[in-house]
């Protein structure tokens, strides 16, 4: 087991200035999540609507998806390290001001502020992706993501049971105060490393100093370039179903299991830990690089397949079992398509190029999550078998992506070769 670890250890021990760009981003991830329950706790104490409940929620995937355009013209243009210390710090004070919020009159300023923390979280998150190849070698980069997604999948099932205990024993206004601590030490670290850039040069800043010219040009440059395209469309295309798929656990833990928030933990832990061991499983079987995008699609299937399994049995252990799996295969999708972005995107352009991604993201898990909410509010169908219809419409996307987006690839990769 040790030894399986030791390419990841290493490469933290080594690389001074990608340990402390993975601890900014570990601690910054961890004080999303740590204070998000507290969040709902001052929500629900001066509303007892549960659209007020759910508004927070949307105004988070708006504003990350309304500023995402603009968010990439400014990690392009602008010194990315930088760029992260602000952007951690405004965070900082934003989660501090919701303190303010003390009567159901002032419910509106923790909107206003989980607004700007999300936008200023859109700047952050394609300086920090666009930033990671620029701070390791070519050869460190994959197993670089693969440690940022596993990660991320121990904080998502550790910081929200923490910041729940820490609410309940410390109070909102503490847990926000330790939330600020968060960012602030984030900040820290980035501060502390080295991060190069490649800077735009000064005919590209005249070129696009209209944002909207430099956002025009980062979308031409991703539709000229369909080897950058494709790994670009993969996140987006996974969520436009899993993001739904995601939120029916909600309704299987309440409606299905009878387990509550306990059944809720337990799934939500399954994907987190399958998130996090599918891209080390996916670098095992698909060791060449060339295969990747053929992963994806297979990923996109695989994943269906596992849910539709899920909708079909009523056993929390096999269903525990279904989800990890489900999930091992998205976050090896998700590796895969940034490790490529990340290669084959040129440095002046990489900040645009994440953020569209992003955009993508947000949108279809967005339009996937409403979409579920309605049928069920509607009551065409239950739970269950919208579960299995959402996953085999994943099949089905995987099998198309497997005919047209692996099959340009391959054609891709033929002309690359005779060149």
């Amino acid at each position: 087991m040790i030894e399986n670890l030791r390419p990841y250890l290493q490469l933290i021990k080594e690389n001074h200035d990608f340990r402390r760009l993975w601890l900014a981003q570990s601690i910054s991830n961890f004080g999303d999540w740590f204070g998000l329950l507290a969040l709902y706790a001052i929500i629900g104490r001066y509303s007892d609507s549960e659209f007020l409940l759910g508004l927070i929620i949307v105004v988070k995937m708006l504003s990350l998806a309304a500023f995402s355009p603009i968010a990439g013209y400014f990690a392009d243009r602008f010194n990315r390290r930088r760029l992260m210390i602000w952007c951690d710090i405004l965070r900082g004070l934003a989660v501090l001001g919701i303190i303010l919020v003390q009567s159901p009159e002032m419910l509106w300023l923790a909107y206003v502020l989980t607004a700007v923390q999300m936008m200023l979280s859109a700047v952050f998150e394609p300086a920090k992706t666009s930033s990671i190849p620029n701070v390791t070698s070519e050869e460190d980069l994959t197993n670089a993501n693969i440690i940022s997604t596993a990660t991320w999948s121990i904080i998502f099932t550790t910081g929200m049971a923490i910041g729940g205990f820490a609410t309940e024993w410390l109070g909102t206004d503490r847990v926000l105060i330790l939330d600020t601590l968060t960012y602030l030490l984030s900040a820290w670290f980035v501060y502390r490393a080295a991060i190069p850039q490649k800077s735009l040069s000064d005919a590209e800043l005249k070129r696009t100093r209209n944002p909207f010219k430099g956002i025009s040009e980062g979308l031409r440059y991703l539709l000229s370039n369909r080897h950058i395209l494709r790994p670009s469309l993969a996140k987006g295309t996974s969520t436009m179903f899993l993001g739904g798929l995601v939120y029916l656990l909600i309704i299987v833990s309440e409606e299905v299991l009878m387990m509550g928030s306990i059944g809720l933990g337990l799934l939500y832990a399954a994907r987190g830990f399958g998130t996090g061991i599918g891209p080390i499983i996916g670098r095992r079987i698909f060791r060449d690089e060339k295969d990747w995008v053929k992963m994806m699609g297979l990923s996109i299937l695989f994943c269906g397949v596992m849910y539709m399994v899920v909708g079909f049995v009523n056993s929390i252990t096999l269903m525990l079992i279904f989800v990890l799996l489900a999930h091992s295969a998205s976050g090896a999708n998700w590796v895969s398509s940034t490790v490529l972005l990340q290669k084959r995107t040129q440095d002046t352009f990489r900040g645009r190029i994440f953020s569209t991604e992003w955009l993508l993201f947000t949108i279809g898990n967005s339009i996937s999550v409403v979409i579920a909410s309605l049928v069920l509010e509607s009551g065409w169908l239950t739970v269950k078998p919208l579960i299995m219809i959402y996953g085999g419409i994943m099949v089905l996307a995987g099998i198309i992506w497997s005919f047209t987006i692996t099959r340009n690839e391959r054609d891709w990769q033929g002309q690359e070769i005779q060149n």
